[in-house]
């Protein structure tokens, strides 16, 4: 399991995201709050609060290789 803190500012952002991870078939999820959501789901995506920072929690093998795909997403 590896997390992160992603932010997506733009609708496109939020597409672009979804086409990445939908290629993974790990268990990815999105928080915010108290709220989890499948990141494969642009409906649950949107559910968030995307005006701040989401925790990313990918589980599985392939987390380096989305983590290294989904860099621009991430906040440092």
């Amino acid at each position: 399991m590896k997390k992160a803190n992603i932010k997506l500012s733009t609708i496109e952002d939020v597409r672009s995201f979804v086409n990445i991870v939908t290629g993974y078939s790990s268990d990815i999820d999105l928080s915010s709050g108290r709220y989890i959501v499948d990141a494969k789901s642009i409906m649950g995506i949107f559910s968030l609060d995307l005006m701040n920072p989401i925790e990313l929690t990918a589980h599985g093998d392939d987390a380096d290789a989305l983590f290294k795909e989904i860099e621009k997403f991430i906040v440092k």
